[in-house]
């Protein structure tokens, strides 16, 4: 099983949290990024893992201890989030720490086909509502109250995460490929045109709809995947969920098959104005965001590409001979954004 040191693995889960033996490993597709595997015990009990993906990764990126922390303090508010169960620090267990979380039953839906198959019209809208009403409560939250008052500095979010993305996107360069141009002349736009910070609040970093577990009605029973969550500029999490919510029609499709493709889900403007209404906050500067969220995804997928191309990959390896021209499409929907942003 890639990833996983089935034996030591084993042991642990079973010393630590009384697993009965054997147990199987199944990596759960889509993630690109930190492997995610459900653990099924003898017994029929099953549990999640996450670790880093195999291979050398990028400084600061894939921490495992981070990512158990916030999902624990979450754990006590109002939005929902797997129960962490352990976290293991001794590299020499599986080569790179992992945590264990609870494995919530729900619906992941990765696209159309499978919107389509598991929720009907009705639901989708539902799913569409309950997605904003938990990014609304997550912005809502105190930080120091839930204990994540330290987790980041909270103002200069995006000049800070400009040049921790610009950066990241400077490492994971191929050699011999072309480096788009886009991507740069993007950045010092962005960077020359940084708004005012509304407050401060949980920034969940890559909010979207196939980042939650949904029920068969539609209700969000799970956020997912807390690897970048920070604290700063919490419209970058509206930005990009503009970004991800594909509508028919759109030249550009960051997911490919993107399940709010669906009849049922609500538009963008109507997703927006859910979210004006549940938090009140100004949305008149988000064409900012939004070519900032195509910007980040963009430096995101090179790095994505760059594991890949030196052996540090697992996941789902689909689709990942278009990477380079869709980081410079998105880097031209990121340029086309701003031009039309306010």
């Amino acid at each position: 099983m890639e990833g996983i040191e089935v034996e030591k693995v084993s042991d642990w889960l079973a010393g630590e949290l009384g697993l009965a033996l054997p147990l199987s490993f199944e990596l759960i597709a889509g993630g690109r990024s930190n492997l995610t595997y459900k653990v099924t015990a003898a017994d029929g009990a099953e549990v999640v893992l996450r670790r880093p993906p195999t291979g050398s990764v990028l400084p600061t990126a894939h921490d495992m201890p981070r990512e158990h922390r916030i999902i624990s303090a979450l754990g006590s508010t109002e939005v929902p989030v797997p129960r962490p169960l352990g976290l293991c620090l001794d590299e020499s267990v599986n080569g790179a720490p992992f945590y264990v979380m609870e494995h919530v039953r729900g619906h992941v839906l990765r696209d159309k086909a499978a919107a389509e198959a598991l929720l009907d019209a009705e639901a989708r809208g539902r799913a569409s509502r309950s997605l904003v009403e938990v990014l609304a409560k997550l912005h809502s939250l105190d930080v120091d109250q839930v204990g994540l008052g330290d987790l980041a500095r909270r103002d200069g979010y995006l000049a800070r995460q400009l040049e921790r993305w610009h950066g990241q996107f400077d490492k994971s360069q191929v050699e011999g490929a072309e480096r788009p141009a886009v991507i740069d002349e993007v950045y010092a736009a962005l960077a020359a045109e940084l708004p005012d910070q509304q407050g401060s609040a949980i920034v969940h970093g890559d909010y979207r709809l196939d980042n939650t577990m949904l029920s068969s009605h539609g209700e969000v029973l799970a956020v997912l995947d807390w690897e970048i969550c920070t604290l700063g500029d919490c419209l970058a999490d509206v930005g990009l969920l503009m970004v991800y919510w594909s509508e028919p029609g759109d030249a550009m499709n960051p997911l490919n098959l993107s399940p709010t493709l669906a009849e049922g889900f609500l538009t963008r403007a109507e997703l927006r104005s859910a979210y004006e209404a549940a938090t009140g906050r100004d949305l008149s500067g988000l064409g900012y965001y939004v070519a900032f969220g195509y910007w980040k995804l963009a430096c995101i997928l090179q790095g994505v590409l760059f594991r890949y191309l030196a052996g540090a990959a697992g996941g789902d390896r689909s689709g990942v001979e278009t990477f380079a021209e869709n980081v410079r499409l998105l880097g031209q929907a990121a340029a086309s954004s701003l031009e039309g942003a306010p």
